[in-house]
């Protein structure tokens, strides 16, 4: 205590300069509504106004000049009176948290009687200024506590316990750090008043009052930033079950577009489902990512949208097609092109759709590109799609052997093929990785051979 009393005066320098410092960083940021700022700040000055004059109390006491007797009943009075409004602060920042973050309709009634309370301490420090029921001073100048000093303790006591049962009654609706520094802010200063009211001479109350708010602003920042932590954290996963329902609709779209391409042929039905897969399996054993792995399956799912435009009777026409009839199969991979270059935000569902009937060697169609030229995607895809064509039944020939397709894709590694990818798809086939999207497939095609029968 004897350090305390020495150095006291130099601590209320230091903290009256930090929470001018203070109270100019709460009014310039945005962080936190006008109203709520504006009473924080208030509390901060009211803070330091109270040591300026609570230091100027000491300064002059004992000056018996005119100006020196003005200065102590100046300090002293507003001593008192800010002790009882910064309470009154702490009371509507209360109301406004309860108002905004508690969802509170009505104002707690604990809080109109802290304004109550404070209108009639108001009151009695100005009655005390007159006839000296707080203090009075000395021939010296010097201030000495009056009988009814301990009244001047009593109503900010009766503040703080009103203060703590909203608290209390209230408890939850609040932010945790909220909570604690609401609950500092009222408990410290009652114990540092509880101590200097034994301890004459120490401004114990005043320094701890504006510890507290120095706290509380702390903890109000603390609250803030984790209040803006879960506002972030709320915002991403807003997106996040938004890019989740999107990739939904994506697939379920081009599941659709896909079912409806494959409709136009019995035969076939399944088939850009298959495709897709396969395509997949291959791009992974490849090493693809997870990202291309999805991009090389939704390209080979809508490989065949271009069929849209070619005629029924001709997809579905028994035995070989004419030169003429065949022509026109051909304008499928531009037709799809130019419908899947349409969707700007996925330029890599056009690529399965234009490029898969062109051949390694550069003997294919549209636009014969030939080894690398051709886009990777499409290659995987030409692998996938020609191993689907060659184990399904056609209106014009059976599903060939597995024996069959092994030496198709290795008469055809580059020629028609790419070589790596070719060797995949025969790695698969001796897995036996692919043969459970056929088993399902060859009971629905015995269905569809005996209903054209």
């Amino acid at each position: 205590m004897n350090f305390i009393r020495t150095h006291q005066l130099s601590v209320m320098l230091f903290l009256s300069g930090s929470l001018g410092i203070l109270m100019v960083m709460t009014l310039l940021p945005k962080f936190m509504s006008y109203k709520r700022r504006s009473i924080l700040a208030l509390m901060e000055f009211a803070s330091m106004m109270l040591l300026i004059f609570d230091r100027l109390s000491y300064l002059y006491r004992g000056d018996v000049s005119n100006y020196g007797g003005f200065m102590v009943r100046l300090s002293n009075g507003m001593c008192y009176f800010l002790m009882l409004l910064i309470p009154l602060l702490v009371t509507y920042f209360m109301e406004d948290l309860y108002r905004d973050e508690g969802k509170l309709e009505k104002t707690p009634m604990g809080i109109r009687i802290c304004e109550v309370l404070f209108v009639i301490g108001t009151v009695l420090i100005i009655v005390s200024q007159f006839n000296g029921l707080y203090y009075t001073f000395d021939d010296q100048n010097r201030y000495v506590r009056a009988p009814g000093n301990i009244i001047s303790y009593i109503i900010p006591f009766l503040v703080v316990i009103i203060q703590e049962s909203v608290i209390l009654k209230y408890r939850g609706r609040l932010n945790r750090n909220l909570e604690t520094a609401l609950m500092l802010s009222i408990i410290m200063p009652t114990i540092a008043a509880v101590i200097q009211f034994f301890c004459y001479g120490i401004s114990l109350m005043s320094i701890t009052t504006v510890v507290v708010v120095i706290v509380f602003y702390v903890y109000t920042l603390s609250s803030l930033g984790e209040e803006v932590g879960n506002a972030r954290t709320r915002e991403i996963e807003f997106y996040k079950r938004a890019q989740e329902r999107e990739a939904v609709l994506f697939e379920e779209t081009t599941a659709a577009l896909a079912n409806a391409i494959d409709a136009k042929d019995k035969y076939t039905r399944g088939h850009s489902a298959r495709v897709a897969t396969i395509s997949r399996m291959i791009a992974k054993e490849a090493g693809f990512s997870d990202e291309e792995c999805s991009e090389v399956f939704f390209s080979a799912l809508l490989h065949d949208v271009g069929k849209i435009g070619v005629p029924d009777t001709v997809i579905n026409k028994p035995g070989k097609l004419t030169d003429e009839e065949f022509e026109q199969m051909k304008k499928h991979p531009v037709l799809g092109a130019q419908i899947l270059s349409s969707i700007k935000q996925s330029p890599y569902l056009s690529i399965g759709a234009h490029y898969h009937h062109e051949r390694y060697d550069g003997d294919g169609y549209p636009d014969g590109l030939a080894g690398e030229n051709i886009p990777e995607y499409a290659r995987i895809i030409t692998v996938a799609d020609s191993y689907d064509a060659m184990t399904s039944t056609r209106s014009y020939r059976n599903a060939l052997s597995k024996e069959k397709v092994r030496r198709e894709f290795a008469n055809e590694m580059g020629k028609q093929f790419d070589y790596k990818y070719s060797a995949i798809i025969l790695k698969l086939m001796d897995s036996g990785q692919l043969d459970p999207l056929y088993d399902s497939r060859d009971e629905k095609l015995s269905e569809v051979q005996k209903e054209s029968e």
